[in-house]
Formats: structure tokens, sequence, C-alpha cells
């Protein structure tokens, strides 16, 4: 017999096929509990990876561990906390933070154990009799779920939820070996993303390195002045580079270049949100008008496709918002200063962002003027202290942006572009494979297809 879960309260799946149940987490787990801190707060944060990992809610992901930022505490502070260290399968949710960090998941992975967590983060503990991690993790992270997951929000804007809400979480679960299946199934499709991911970063490591070479540390130039051919660099793009400085406002740069405002060389628009107690302007629907966020961009990569809202064309006609064109450089530039993206494909966004759009004349390209931003050094547009409140439009259309030769432009732009073609065409085939994989989950639980045909999917994608 069938449960249709549409009459009570749990996650929206669909129905469950024969042998599967409807459980609470508590009851398929051995531990669930958040966190702590130590005595000493961040002034105990060590950098030896001889200690113990101590595990924050920034470095946990959506079904994968960021040990960027990761932190250690000592043997003396980890034994203060040793009721809040991870085992290997352990799940990690974030319980508190922003509508970017709060309800993440990942699997705490073994290379950096032994770990400890901190008050932010929740330690699911699967029995591994009754429940696999794998398939937890890819019930939890399932769009819907996560949807389901912040209806329990009990925090206001900064979201949170208890111990109590996790336990009472309805869940899912086939027998054991089904879900086993299931999770190796999902986790393949993690793999090619995880490694197209990793590409990318690798690709977009190496258009930087050319970018702070050539515009930001000058070693060309630096070169040409001591008597020295460019490193790695032919001869017709080393003539390109001048042989000397000269002084501008903001100190040394090569003879001939120059800063110009950002407003004098692209046109900068600032983005719009019609008014949220009119739920009419907003969509959920693909076939709408993608309306990019901070949030978005924080998720995107390089290029961002994808947004969690749309406008529909009403909105677009009445308030005035305007479209982004395609490839225009984006920049968050208020509370979050710095993200950076290049639209692929039209969209708008909210009045967070501003969107650089290149006249005909293209004295830098959009490849170009994202490493720059990048890079680019935001105290400069306030202090340090009050930037988050005083960057405004106007401070961002009188950014300075380094000009140099339009050859070199070109030149540069020419190297660098199959490195960005390439970066494209990765997040494209992730965000394929993502849609699969989010697809599988909901008709694997509906009995809608089963677990071969799934496995026939995947095999067909390699």
């Amino acid at each position: 017999m069938e449960v249709d879960l549409s009459r009570i309260h749990t996650a929206p799946l669909g129905t469950l096929p024969i042998g599967w149940n409807l459980v609470k987490l508590k009851d398929i787990t051995i531990k669930i509990g958040s966190g702590a801190t130590p005595r000493g707060g961040d002034r105990v944060y060590l950098l030896n990876r001889k200690n113990f990992a101590f595990i924050r809610s920034q470095n946990v992901f959506n079904r994968y561990f960021n040990s960027e930022g990761l932190v250690f505490i000592s043997d003396e502070h980890a034994t203060e906390l040793q009721k809040v260290s991870v085992l290997p399968g352990d799940l990690l949710l974030n319980i508190t933070g922003d509508g970017v960090t709060f309800s993440r998941a990942c699997i705490v992975p073994e290379e950096i154990l032994p770990a400890c967590v901190n008050q932010h983060v929740s330690i699911i503990r699967p029995n591994p009799k009754i429940c696999d991690s794998g398939y937890l993790l890819s019930y939890l992270t399932h769009p819907l779920i996560k949807t389901y997951i912040e209806s329990f929000n009990s925090g206001g804007s900064r979201r949170s939820i208890t111990k109590g809400h996790i336990e009472s979480f309805l869940i899912s679960i086939p027998p054991l070996s089904e879900q086993k299946a299931i999770a190796h199934i999902l986790s393949s499709l993690d793999d090619k993303i995880e490694l197209n991911q990793q590409i990318n970063e690798t690709l977009e490591a190496m258009a930087r390195a050319i970018f702070k070479s050539w515009f930001v540390d000058f070693d060309p130039v630096r070169a040409k002045m001591e008597g020295r051919q460019p490193a790695g660099m032919d001869a017709a793009t080393a003539d390109l580079f001048p042989d000397e400085f000269e002084e501008s406002s903001l100190g040394l740069i090569p003879k001939g270049w120059l800063y110009k405002p950002a407003e004098t060389i692209c046109s900068i628009g600032i983005g719009k949100t019609p008014p949220r107690k009119e739920s009419e302007w907003f969509s959920n629907s693909y076939h709408d008008i993608r309306w990019a966020s901070i949030r978005d961009m924080g998720g995107s990569g390089t290029f961002i496709s994808d947004t969690k809202e749309y406008l529909v064309s009403e909105a677009i006609t009445r308030f005035n918002v305007r479209v982004v064109p395609d490839h225009t450089v984006l920049l968050s530039f208020k509370l979050t200063i710095g993200r950076v993206a290049i639209t692929d494909g039209e969209m708008t966004t909210n009045e967070a962002i501003a969107h650089f759009k290149l006249d005909n004349k293209i004295e830098i390209s959009s490849e170009y003027l994202y490493l720059y931003l990048k890079a680019f050094d935001y105290n400069q547009l306030g202090s340090t202290s009050s930037i988050a409140e005083a960057t405004n439009s106007k401070i961002i259309k009188a950014m300075p942006i380094l000009i140099p030769d339009s050859e070199l432009m070109k030149k540069f732009t020419n190297q660098v572009a199959n490195i960005f073609a390439r970066i494209k065409s990765n997040q494209k085939e992730s965000y394929t494979l993502t849609t699969i994989r989010d697809t599988l989950l909901p008709k694997l639980m509906s009995g809608e297809i089963r677990v071969k045909e799934a496995e026939k999917i995947i095999d067909n994608l390699s």
C-alpha cells in the first residue's frame, strides 16, 4: 500500500513505493547534535594540520566539503569538545546562517579527521544498519527537501533550526541495499560535477595567472627594462609591452597605459527589485526572465546561467528593469562586495548588482574586465569598516580601470578566450548533470523508475 505524502507534513517527493517507509530522522540515526566553541573563541585557532580540524559552516557546502579556510585547534581544546567530534560517515548540516550557507550539508571527508564542529554545524550520524550516509545526503540536499528544511526556520532573517526540528524531519527510506544503489548512482554524477569544477578552478587559475603577470605585476615590462626576453612569451607579443614605467594617480604603470573611470569605457547599469509585497511580479518558472541575486552569484562560478527567482515580463516593463545582455560582467556592490560573474544569456538583476555593458569601441573585453574586477582591491572604495554600507552606484561608476594598449588587449583576449569557452562548456555540462541528479531522486523514490533504469541513464552519459 502506498502512502500519499501530500496529505501529511512532509517533503514533497511523491508517493512511497511498496517496501519503503516514512520515518523520523531520529529513528534512523545514532546521534544528532550541534558543536561548540572552545574556550578562547577564534583566538585559539591554529594553522597546523597536525592538530584537530575545527569545522565551521563556511566549510560545509552542498554535497562537498570545502577545506579553504579550515582551522585547527590544539589537543587540549579538542578534549574540551570531544562530545562534538565527528566520525567517518557523519553528515554535517549547517543549522544557522544566511540564505546562502543555511541548510547546506555534506559528508565529512575522512582525510581531515580527527575533527570537531562549531555550534553552527550539526552532526548527523546515521545508524549504518538501517541508513546509508550517501542516501541520506542525497535526500537532505535535494532542492525540494532544502525548501522543506527551511520551512522549520525559527531564526528570522538569520535562519536557524533546532535539534528538535532535525529529529522530526520525515525521511522516505527504502531497504538498505536500495539506498546504497541510489547513493552510488547519484554520487557518480557528483564525481563528474566535481571533476568539472576542479578543471574549471584550474582553468580560471591559469587565466588569472596570465592576467596578474601582465597587468598587475607587469612582468614583461620589468623584463624588457632589464634587457631580458619576457619568460614564456613570443617576440611579437613582447613587442606590444612598453619598456618603461610612468607615474599615474595610482602609482607606476607601463608607459602609454592609463586609468579611466569605469563609466567612460562601458555603460554601467544597476538592477531593480519590484515591490516584494506584490508577489505577482515574481516567478519560479524558467519560462520567465532570470533575475540574479548576490546569492545566485555566490554559487554560479565564472558564468551565471541559473537563478533562484524569475521576473514575469510585465514586471520588466512596468518597473523599467534593465535586461542585461549575454556575456556581460556583473559585480555585487552592496553588503557583499566583489562577487563577479559573466552572464550566460540575457537576464536581470536586483539593485545590489551592477552590470558593465561594453560598447562597440571595446577598449577592454569581458574576459579582461572579469579578471580585473576579481583582482581589484575593493578597500580602495571606502574605509574597511564602512565599505559594505558606503559603496554606491556613483562610486562603482568612478572605479579606476587600467587600460593597456589596444593591440595588447586583443592579444590577451584571444589568448584567454579558449580558457573561458572551456569553463563555460564545463559549467553547462555540470548544470545538465545536476538537473539529471535532482530529477532522478524523486523518480526513484516514487517508483516511477527503478535503480536498473537509472544506472542505464548514467551509463549513457559516459
